[in-house]
């Protein structure tokens, strides 16, 4: 197991007693649930974070191509339109 160390974190009443509730029914401890929450959290932020940097990159590289909204939409909404219609045969 890897080294751990302790966080003091406030929660409202009603959070700590579903926590609770969940500890019981899966014999699992608050600090176990709480921990897996976190890890699951940070790895949804982490790759959301990074996604958007690697983003911002693309745009500002200087072969970033670039579309016109207007353009992009009218092109989303025939693919749409054409979707609709093939699955109505």
């Amino acid at each position: 197991m890897p080294p751990t160390t302790t966080m003091t974190i406030r929660l409202p009443v009603t959070v700590l007693n579903r926590l609770d509730e969940i500890a019981h029914s899966t014999d699992r401890t608050k600090s176990y649930l709480a921990t897996k929450a976190i890890e699951k959290f940070i790895a949804a932020q982490e790759w959301q974070v990074q996604a958007i940097e690697d983003a911002v990159r693309a745009a500002d590289a200087p072969d970033a191509e670039f579309h016109d909204h207007v353009d992009v939409t009218s092109g989303m909404k025939k693919k749409i339109a054409a979707a609709c219609k093939g699955s109505h045969r």
